[in-house]
């Protein structure tokens, strides 16, 4: 017992010795926007098997997809939803324009990378609204994907009917 103690009181004095340099304990330095020459911050967002390059500036809230208006692209009012989530989060409703080209997967999929997108872009342009965007999960990718279908089964995990005779 006397033993443990006296190499806790030699740990103790040998971390005292090492003091760490003037400064190093400091909080970090903020980190800045990442924008182009023309005011933009540029974004890639995932989902499924879509995939969205995002570009926002400030603006009037306009928002485009591949070319067209996000009412005609996404019909469904639910997918409009999803997009405009990170704006509701934290308080930048038609504060921004988007623009953004979406590839593979459905429109649901879509819409979740588009929002990725857009989540990932805010967090480039001002950096203080990550812990926002992180702490209600967008700027997480979501890794769920369609399970590959197994030979010999039906689907994925289905096996074909049994048949007795």
């Amino acid at each position: 017992m006397a033993d443990e103690a006296a190499t806790l009181e030699n740990l103790k004095d040998a971390l005292e010795g090492t003091a760490a340099a003037p400064g190093a304990l400091d909080m970090p330095e903020p980190a800045e926007p990442k924008v182009d020459e023309q005011g933009r911050a540029y974004a890639t967002g995932k989902r499924k098997n879509a995939v969205a390059r995002v570009w926002i500036k400030p603006g009037s809230g306009k928002i485009s997809v591949n070319g067209r208006d996000v009412e005609k692209f996404f019909a469904r009012p639910v997918l409009r939803m999803v997009i405009n989530q990170p704006f509701q989060v934290v308080n930048r409703a038609n504060q921004y324009d988007v623009v953004c080209t979406v590839t593979g997967g459905g429109l649901s999929g879509q819409a979740g990378a588009v929002r990725h997108g857009i989540s990932k872009a805010l967090t480039y342009h001002d950096p203080e609204l990550r812990s926002a965007l992180k702490k209600v999960g967008f700027l997480t990718r979501d890794s769920r994907v369609v399970e590959r279908k197994k030979y010999g089964r039906a689907k994925a995990r289905r096996s074909y009917q049994f048949s007795k005779r």
